[in-house]
Formats: C-alpha cells, structure tokens, sequence
C-alpha cells in the first residue's frame, strides 16, 4: 500500500442544520443518521462513537473510557462527563511487590493496566441529560455495522496490522478482533458479531446490561486468567461523575477543558503564557511563534506531569494554576534566545491512541466527545465472544507513592484524552466544538489549534491541515518532533535555539494527532467544520 501524502485538498464543510465530524466515514454517517431522525448532538455523538468503536476499534472501544464537554444552546451552559474508570479494588503497591512487578511503570499491556471501562456509562450518562432518543435508536448504525460488516478505511488497516501484531496475537481472546491472526486489509469487509451482541445488550438494558451480567463476568473471567484483579463489585460499583468544567480566558473567547484526572488543564496553562505574546503578528509556521509555543508546552507539562491526578485522592491546587498571575510569572522564564529543555513545576500560592468526534446540531447545541482503548487496542485483551478489547489506561499511574498520581485502590489514573469546548466572553455563544486525539499530544495539538483559529483567522480545514509540532514529554531532553510540511528554515532556526528535533514523515504522522473542529458564526449561525487528513475520516452535514 503506497503510503499517502497529506496536502490536503479539503475544503471546509458548511451547514445550517447540523455537522457531524468523525476520523471514519461510516460513522459520520452513523451520527448524520440520529440527527436527521430528529436528534439533537448528544445523540448523534454517542452514536458516532459506537460506530466508531465496530470501524475503529485500533483506536477505540467500549472497553475503554470517554470524556465529554456539552454546550446547551437554550442555557448558554457547558457541563463536563467523566466517564474514566477507575483501578481494581484489590490492586495496590504492595500486590505489585508480592508480584515482582514493582518498576517505574506498569509493563503496558499487563492485566493490571485494566482499569475499568467507562465507556459505557459515560454514553448512557451523556444520553440520560442531554439525549433525546432513546439508546436503542442511537445504537442501531453501529449494531447494524458490526452485524453486517464493513469495508475497512486504510489509516485504520495499517494501525491495526501493527496492533495485531503487537497486542493481539499474545494477549487472552485478542484474534478475535482479526481475521485468521490479521488485520484486514483497506477495502475488506470485517464484521464483528460480538460486539453487535454487546451493542445489542446496552441497548435493551443500558449500562447495568453493561456493568452486570454475562459481559461484566465475561470481563473479570479473561482478567484474573491473565493475572489481573478486576472483580464483579468493581466492575458494578462503577460510576460516571458530572463535574465542573475548567476554563480560561484567551482573547475574549472562554476555552473550556475537563478537569483532571484530564490533561486538559495543560492546555489551558499553556494559553495562559501565551496570551502575553502577540502571536496574531506572528505567521502560524514562523521560527519565534513555534519557539513560543514549544516553550509555553514544555511548562504547561512541568506542572500538569505533576498535579494532574484523581482529585478524589490529591488537592489540585486549579485555581492557582489557571491565574493570570501564576501565569505572568510562569511566562517571564521563557528565555527568546534559547530553548529550555528542563524547566521545573511551578509552586501555585494557594488563596492518553484515541477517537475524537464533534457534533453540532441545528439547534446549537454541541457535544465535544472523545474515547479511547490507550495504546492501540488496550491491553489487547477481550472478553471472550462478546467483541471488544479492554483498556490499558492504568499504565499512566505512577508507581512512586509520593506522587499524586500514585497508584491506589478505586482511583482514577492521569488521562491524556481531553475534549475541549469554546464560547464568546462577550455573550456567551458557542463559537467552537473541537479536539486533537493522541497520548501526550492532545493539550499540544489544542493549543496550537486554538491559537490558529483565533490568532490566525483560519478556517478549520485549513487549521487541521497546518504542520504540527509534539514534544516527547516521557524523554529526558523532550525531544521535539515536527511534521513534514514545516518551513526548512523554522527547522534549522528552532535548532540553532537548541530545541532537539526530528522530523515524521508517512503514517507515523498520527503522533501528530487526528483533529476535529466545527464553528458556528453567533450572527448567522452558520457552523463551518473540518476533519483532520491524519486520519480516514471527514465532517458530514446535513
């Protein structure tokens, strides 16, 4: 298979009635399908990500969890859902000593990495507030997918070769997500009958058919055979939570992120510093705002590396860290003439591979959604007969007891997934619905998405098909990477500054993240989408 360029040719999509943007066709079409039937954007989004779970499954699934940011066109309000798992009752540090597996990290697809799947919860909580279709309509595109198959895109072939091939040949039950040990090739028709099945329970019963029952035993059967501890009380006990969304003022539109366990709020530090820099002067690919950028990142992460953690456990000092005053402070250590490669976390004074979707509907409402396995397929492990992976998210705890994020009992490991929603200061309309999926990229990718929106004036295709830049924030030295496409020149100044870069080329371009942004202009309400060339998929309308 040639391996494809990425210079796009896409236009933005226009619509009045409602968009839809997803990384995969069929499920665009999947969420276009509820809206046309009369549902409003927290229907056709659980619908997309259902569908996106039978046509994506190297990325997602409702073995995994998911996060959401609601905008309310009636109220003006934005309400967050988290609908992360948490790790199993029974595992502990002094389990992982007994077990020999006491390191700097969980092994990544380990049975202990599983913590349990929120997915599921999450899509009936979102529908239980803001839905206006009942499960079963919403779920019926994607048991239809599953039952009867469907062609594969070709992004989606390639990861998921490379997941058969790292998880899914050695772990419990993971062929069944191939095709005689394999992935399907670009245009073969995959079904999965299993995961129709499941699809098929949630819709009858909704969670508990989920959470309880012949999935939930399936689940903790195919755990403690690979060596896990998951139970049935975990699996049952699990709960989604509504919470506060966290946001920060950036040039008169208000940018809203979940709270941690979420990652969102490296973003919003980052917009903070930059915020001081007139960085509408500068050109979206030049040396100074890439230096600028890159540094904001790098101390947006030496805090949020730090305090992200299950609050439920740890005292996150938020509101300290999203001030202005934190952030005058934080800014004044960017040096113009040199890169820093080892800035350490602030001290407040007090007073994450994914699927991201947007949908706005005729209405003006918006739902900004997001879900994800980590890491491919998760563990690679599955339930036996019933189609889906489990997750691998407990590989982000830390395994230093003093740290926030240290693993413990019923809590919530550090998320890279993170939606984000943005409003108008001056009368509160949605002027955004957006997100970039993938690890440690995503608050990377919403700043810089961000900044070329509002700093730019960019339309969003023309927004996603901008090169990207993503610091490795597990390296010592945080080494750059930037795409292909980036100015030679920007590359050899930010060098020059000691920034220590490479360069990604091909299908590995989806370090870079896969994006999708809808706007809506608060005269006209006119919504304007693009979706993001890394990725199979593209922005429907109606």
């Amino acid at each position: 298979m040639k391996t494809p360029t990425f210079n796009s040719r896409r236009s933005p999509v226009y619509s009045r009635r409602g968009i839809v943007s997803t990384s995969q066709p069929l499920a665009t079409a999947a969420g276009i399908e509820i809206l046309s039937k009369g549902g409003n954007a927290a229907d056709a989004a659980v619908a997309a990500a259902a569908a996106l779970n039978v046509t994506e499954p190297t990325s997602t699934g409702i073995g995994g969890d998911m996060f959401a940011l609601y905008f309310d066109a009636r109220t003006k309000a934005v309400t967050a859902l988290n609908g992360s798992g948490r790790a199993p009752s029974a595992l502990t540090m002094d389990r992982l000593k007994r077990e020999g597996l006491f390191a700097e990290s969980l092994p990544p697809f380990h049975a202990h990495t599983v913590t349990v799947p929120g997915a599921c919860a999450g899509w009936c909580d979102l529908i239980e507030k803001h839905g206006s279709r009942s499960m079963a309509e919403i779920l019926a595109p994607a048991i239809r997918l599953a039952d009867e198959g469907f062609p594969v895109a070709p992004f989606t072939s390639y990861f998921w070769s490379r997941g058969a091939d790292r998880q899914l040949k050695s772990a419990l039950n993971g062929s069944e997500l191939t095709i005689d040990g394999r992935a399907p090739k670009a245009g073969e028709i995959f079904r999965n009958p299993g995961l129709a099945k499941t699809l098929s329970v949630v819709a009858e019963k909704n969670a508990e058919g989920f959470y309880q029952g012949q999935i939930a035993e399936s689940i903790v059967r195919v755990i403690k055979e690979a060596g896990g501890c998951m139970s049935a009380d975990d699996l049952a006990s699990h709960v989604s939570t509504w919470e506060s969304p966290i946001s920060v003022d950036y040039r008169g539109l208000r940018v809203y992120e979940c709270p941690p366990n979420g990652q969102g709020i490296t973003a919003l530090i980052a917009l903070n510093i930059l915020e001081g820099f007139d960085l509408a002067a500068l050109e979206s690919l030049s040396t100074e705002k890439m230096h600028l950028m890159i540094e904001a990142m790098r101390l947006a992460f030496a805090d949020a590396k730090w305090y992200v953690a299950d609050p439920a456990f740890s005292k996150i000092p938020m509101a300290e860290l999203l001030s202005k005053e934190y952030a005058n402070e934080r800014r004044k250590l960017i040096n113009m003439k040199h890169a820093t490669l080892d800035f350490l976390r602030g001290a407040p004074v007090s007073s994450s591979d994914t699927v991201y979707l947007s949908v706005v509907d005729g209405f003006g409402n918006a739902c900004s959604f997001i879900n994800s396995n980590y890491m491919g397929f998760g563990t690679g492990m599955a339930p036996k007969g019933w189609g889906f992976t489990l997750q691998n998210r407990g590989h982000n705890f830390s395994l230093d007891a003093n740290h926030p994020n240290a693993l413990a009992p019923n809590k919530r490991p550090y998320h890279t997934i993170i939606p984000a929603m943005v409003t108008r200061e001056s009368d509160n309309s949605l002027y955004a619905s957006y997100g970039v999926m993938g690890g440690f990229m995503q608050p990377q990718g919403h700043v810089q998405v961000l900044s070329a929106l509002a700093d730019g004036r960019l339309d969003p295709q023309s927004v996603l098909d901008l090169p990207r830049f993503c610091i490795d924030v597990d390296e010592a030295g945080g080494r750059v990477a930037i795409e292909e496409g980036m100015p030679k020149e920007t590359m050899d100044a930010l060098q020059k500054l000691g920034h220590p870069l490479y360069e990604v080329t091909g299908y590995e371009r989806a370090l870079f993240g896969r994006g999708q942004v809808i706007l809506r202009d608060a005269e006209t309400g006119v919504l304007c989408a693009g979706s993001d060339m890394r990725a199979d998929g593209y922005a429907g309308s109606l």
